[in-house]
């Protein structure tokens, strides 16, 4: 377990869910307001929470929702958020399956160098058939086969992270030398899906490499966290799935000749916090009230890839969908599917229960912070990732944090320069440098393209 708890925050602008828009506290342009992500990314640096997180599709529809339908792309926005901040880490979400590898290289190099070692990648396979339509395919490709494109993709960028030397440009004027020639380092990748010949045209950040995010609770997503991530978020609905899933990705992760401990795993929280009983549950009742059948139906719909709910009723128990949805949002689809069925719930009540669950991170500021400290002294979770779908996060940061900081939980200013050194993670030593093979962090080395 880490020293302290790590928290980092979502920020989605209106918000991921249909009636997220219509909140008091949310400025109706968010998603689309720059000076907005500027002052929430701000207040978090204030508060010193670890990073902001970026989500992001690439399709939309009628029923999308709000935030989804007109937002802003998550480099180009967190480009001007590193220019606004000093400290917080900023992690962007880009798809594997819909991008070439030295183009993220050499995106993510630039934010890293611009935020001078606070960038970090939430690595996506996507699982929108609409993804495919916009990027001149056909279909989604199979899971499998997404994230066997995954692995070879991270691996391809993580060695063009390291195409040159960390002491490679000298940029002697006397000499008239600008660099070692010696210390640029072509990669000659030749795969299954990609052909990249390097070097990148940018140098590394002084954290090495962004902070690799990852999430995904199928089979195929484990294994992909395991090879691959830094950190890992995901959706849990108890302390005891929680401590499953992240003593199983650390445990494949071992397998793979990582550490255990080189990995940070972060579940994702909806947090509804007062000052009184009486305050939460008026919080709670406010935010459920805003959101219809309609609008809650259509949200699990966008996890199943855009399947007709309405076309059943919404007081019988949850269809039996068979394989649907084994091909999108794998890890959401089992959660729901498992849901309804242990709990014998019928379609109104799994829309209304996946939109807006009364958990134990809804309660007042000690309830909250006791369930935080639960989780994380059990050994289930390295800290959290708070979502903004029902309150604002400034509530949390306001009430709880400074409860967590005086029990010794979380930090009260940032312990290092870097992403990687906030969260305690190791810096990443080029592989071509000369250092001692035990130095080496083995994420780095070539990754095979099997999932066996």
């Amino acid at each position: 377990m880490s020293t302290r708890m790590k928290i980092g925050v979502i920020l989605d602008g209106v918000g991921g869910t249909n009636s997220g828009w219509r909140r008091p506290h949310v400025p109706v342009t968010a998603s689309i307001d720059i000076n907005h992500y500027i002052s929430e990314a701000r207040f978090a640096e204030r508060a010193k929470l670890d990073f902001i997180f970026i989500a992001d599709t690439l399709a939309i529809a009628e029923n999308s929702s709000p935030h989804f339908l007109n937002r802003l792309e998550p480099l180009t926005m967190l480009g001007a958020v590193a220019a606004a901040t000093s400290r917080i880490g900023l992690v962007a979400t880009l798809s594997t399956s819909y991008t070439e590898p030295f183009t993220v290289a050499r995106q993510l190099a630039s934010l890293d160098l611009i935020s001078d070692g606070r960038a970090g990648w939430n690595v996506v396979t996507s699982g929108i058939d609409g993804a495919a339509l916009n990027h001149s395919k056909d279909k989604l490709h199979g899971i499998e086969d997404r994230y066997r494109r995954a692995i070879e993709h991270v691996g391809v960028v993580r060695g063009l992270w390291d195409s040159w030397e960390d002491d490679a440009f000298i940029r002697n004027r006397k000499s008239g030398v600008f660099f070692h020639k010696e210390k640029m380092h072509r990669l000659g990748h030749k795969g299954e899906f990609f052909r990249v010949d390097g070097p990148l045209n940018i140098a590394r950040s002084r954290q090495g490499h962004p902070v690799l995010f990852q999430a995904g609770a199928s089979e195929g997503g484990r294994d992909l966290a395991a090879r691959t991530a830094d950190a890992i978020f995901g959706v849990v609905r108890s302390m005891e799935e929680a401590r499953e899933y992240s003593e199983d990705v650390k445990a494949r992760a071992a397998k793979y000749g990582r550490r255990a401990e080189d990995i940070v795993f972060l579940p994702s929280i909806n947090v509804i916090v007062a000052e009184t009983e009486e305050a939460v549950r008026k919080k709670f009742e406010d935010a459920t009230s805003l959101v219809t059948y309609e609008e809650a139906i259509d949200w699990v719909s966008f996890f199943f890839s855009g399947h007709d709910f309405k076309q059943y009723d919404p007081d019988a128990p949850f269809p039996n969908l068979g394989t649907l949805g084994q091909n999108q949002y794998r890890s959401v689809t089992d959660t729901i599917k498992k849901m309804a069925h242990e709990q014998g719930l019928t379609l109104r009540e799994v829309a209304t229960k996946f939109w807006m669950p009364r958990t134990e991170f809804v309660g007042t500021a000690e309830v909250v912070a006791d369930a935080c400290e639960r989780w994380y002294r059990s050994g289930a979770c390295d800290g959290f990732m708070l979502g903004c779908s029902a309150t604002t996060f400034h509530d949390f940061c306001t009430f709880v944090l400074p409860i967590l900081q005086a029990r010794g939980l979380f930090h009260r200013d940032y312990d290092g320069e870097t992403f990687r050194e906030n969260l305690e993670l190791p810096f990443v030593p080029n592989r071509y440098s000369d250092v001692p093979d035990a130095a080496r962090d083995r994420r780095d080395m070539p990754l095979s393209t099997s999932l066996g």
